[in-house]
């Protein structure tokens, strides 16, 4: 009898090759096109946002209008108590004028005058029509010039209009102490002319004129000279005060 023989068992299937050279970068590749992509995307984004308009401001709400009565009320109430400076049609005086030094080489020659000039002592006083100058004891002649010139700015004014002889003299000797320890170099006096007195004469000129004899005065001024025209003319008079 014979045998049968046994058919060759199935061969396996040949197990999947799983060693792929190319499998990681492909993968590589895919995950970099979605970074790409991803970054493509947020600079859309971006520049969506960019020009998109502001948002428009939000309106305000119009404050209530008042009515002509309320604003003339509330104008008289907060002038309530103003009096008025002036007459109307009248311009206001003007103030002096106190502006900064003009020459500083006549500002030098006052200071070395004031080192080299010797102590109070009798002016060396002239006299030309209605004009009027004195310089102290040993000044230099030139800063006299200098001050008749106007190289020195008016950095204080003292009117004696409508004083008597005792609240005069008084307020000349409060303005110049007052006007040293301020440090000022030049200050004007207003005397007037004397046209409205009964003689007709500069009785406050004359004053001064004794007054700066006397050494309490003319311990604080080094030389004086009639002003121009612009500061009072011959009804004024310059002082250079020392320091």
């Amino acid at each position: 009898m014979s045998q049968h023989r046994k058919p060759p068992p199935p061969k396996k299937k040949e197990e999947a090759f799983h060693n792929n050279p190319f499998k990681s970068a492909i993968k590589g590749l895919q995950e970099q096109e979605k970074k790409e992509k991803e970054a493509q995307a947020r600079a859309a984004e971006e520049a969506r946002k960019q020009k998109a308009p502001p948002p428009a401001p939000a309106r305000k709400s119009k404050a209530p209008q008042e009515s002509p009565e309320d604003e003339a009320s509330l104008f008289f109430s907060a002038m309530d108590g103003v009096a008025q400076i002036t007459h109307r049609g009248e311009p206001p005086k003007s103030n002096p004028r106190l502006p900064e030094l003009v020459d500083e080489n006549a500002e030098a020659l006052a200071e070395l005058s004031e080192l080299v000039a010797g102590g109070p002592g009798e002016f060396d006083i002239s006299e030309v029509g209605e004009h009027i100058e004195g310089l102290g004891p040993g000044v230099d002649r030139n800063l006299l010039r200098s001050l008749r010139r106007g190289d020195f700015s008016i950095q204080g004014q003292l009117d004696l209009h409508g004083m008597t002889q005792l609240e005069a003299r008084a307020a000349l000797e409060r303005f110049l102490s007052d006007s040293r320890r301020a440090r000022r170099r030049c200050v004007l006096v207003v005397h007037g002319r004397g046209l409205h007195s009964k003689q007709q004469l500069p009785v406050l000129k004359e004053l001064l004129k004794a007054w700066l004899a006397q050494k309490r005065i003319n311990a604080a001024v080094l030389a004086f000279c009639t002003a121009r025209p612009q500061d009072g003319g011959t009804g004024a008079l310059y002082l250079l005060l020392r320091r």
